[in-house]
């Protein structure tokens, strides 16, 4: 079984959202997103996605919390950060109107989930672009950004200058003096890590493992978390 739930051309590709039944494991359906026929994501392992979230409000104490979701893709790491009663605001920022149309339409479980969460925002922008741009009164307790494969496979070329220190400083302008910037890849770079610990006090890489079976191999995503900017100190618990 495969249906293809909306395919659209985008400035990135060709788009599609698809769903269908494993040939391996008949009572499994899955839901994917592919890119120019390449498989970008889908609903069978969200660990690291959810993982984002949850590891990155683990350093938050206890108060009411703003959260910036770049990317919103099949939704796991906005939904995970709702799960956490102290989440007040859950802005997201999509660049993709194909995506956002995902989730105003209902065409995926998560979608159909959040379609009355409160606390849930979507904005239609490019986060890079927000992120270079001048923060105004809005701060964000934390940042959660999934959009590119890892700091090195880009999505867009222009995506390069966030992994720079003066662009991590400049996203940063956009957290309170505590808050977390917690970025997904799909594999390690010491290169970027070392960049984090230019611009931040504290800087956590953790590895997050789960078996694939589509490959029969196990998979491994790598998160990368920074806090307390380097010149700002870390605000009182």
């Amino acid at each position: 079984m495969l249906e293809i739930l909306d395919h659209q051309s985008t400035p990135l590709g060709e788009l599609c959202l698809r769903r269908r039944r494993l040939l391996s494991r008949p009572e499994v359906v899955v839901t994917e997103v592919t890119l120019d026929h390449g498989l970008l994501m889908s609903d069978l392992h969200t660990q690291s996605e959810r993982r984002l979230a949850t590891g990155a409000l683990a350093r938050l104490p206890e108060r009411p919390l703003r959260v910036l979701v770049g990317g919103l893709g099949l939704g796991f790491t906005a939904s995970e950060a709702l799960r956490d009663s102290r989440v007040a605001r859950c802005t997201v920022i999509e660049f993709l109107p194909a995506v956002l149309d995902w989730w105003r339409r209902g065409l995926h479980a998560e979608a159909r989930a959040l379609r009355d969460e409160p606390r849930l925002e979507l904005r239609a922008d490019d986060v890079f672009r927000f992120f270079a741009s001048p923060p105004g009164a809005e701060r964000f307790d934390a940042i959660l950004l999934d959009v590119d494969h890892d700091p090195e496979a880009l999505l867009a070329p222009e995506n390069a200058a966030f992994y720079t220190a003066e662009g991590l400083r400049a996203a940063c302008a956009h957290l309170v003096p505590d808050g977390v910037l917690a970025t997904w890849s799909t594999s390690a770079n010491d290169a970027f890590a070392a960049t984090l610990r230019e611009v931040f006090t504290e800087v956590a890489v953790e590895s997050v493992r789960f078996w694939n079976e589509l490959v029969d191999e196990e998979k491994v995503d790598t998160l990368f978390l920074g806090q307390g900017r380097r010149g700002l100190g870390r605000a009182p618990d």
